[in-house]
């Protein structure tokens, strides 16, 4: 994994506390509180946690894939390495870049900000369509989110070429 800059970790966590206090204080003041706005939402709830659970898990299997690249790039470095510093005596290890191959990896180059957007609609959902932090995080995942893989899949296109990269789209399958 790539080193990150402390003001970077700072600037996250510090995101992700005021986006968590924004969703629990609406959720506590605005959101359902009453038997009469629980009323008939127990099955927008279910389908909400269905969403959500499938958008976390998609999440977490294509971020793992994307490590598991790094993973393997970097014992076949290590061995290269070894192979090396036996001949010339010294080490160097460079980073190596691959085109994922599994899962939504096969149709589109950011399966899991796809997934990312999957779990949070499914969160918007669970908390109401009116739960405004929610619905306002999920808009600007997307328009944040976006222009990063369309800009992502251009690179991925110089550095690979169009032929290895083929039908692939950057984030929605068969669109974008």
């Amino acid at each position: 994994m790539s080193p990150i800059h402390p003001t970077i970790w700072a600037s996250a966590l510090s995101f992700q506390i005021i986006n968590a206090t924004c969703i629990g204080g609406w959720l506590a003041g605005y959101g359902p509180t009453t038997a009469n706005d629980w009323a008939g939402r127990a099955v927008l709830i279910e389908v909400g946690m269905m969403i959500w659970a499938a958008g976390f898990l998609g999440n977490v299997y294509h971020d793992d894939e994307l490590r598991e690249v790094r993973r393997a790039a970097a014992r076949n470095q290590e061995r290269k390495a070894k192979k090396q510093e036996e001949r010339a005596g010294s080490k160097s290890v460079d980073k190596v870049y691959e085109v994922p191959q599994n899962g939504l990896f096969r149709a589109i180059l950011y399966p899991h900000y796809l997934c990312e957007w999957i779990e949070w609609g499914g969160f918007w959902l669970i908390g109401g369509l009116g739960c405004v932090p929610a619905r306002s995080f999920l808009i600007n995942e997307i328009t944040t989110m976006t222009p990063r893989a369309v800009s992502g899949r251009r690179w991925y296109i110089e550095r690979f070429g169009r032929k290895k990269i083929g039908s692939r789209k950057a984030i929605i399958p068969g669109i974008l």
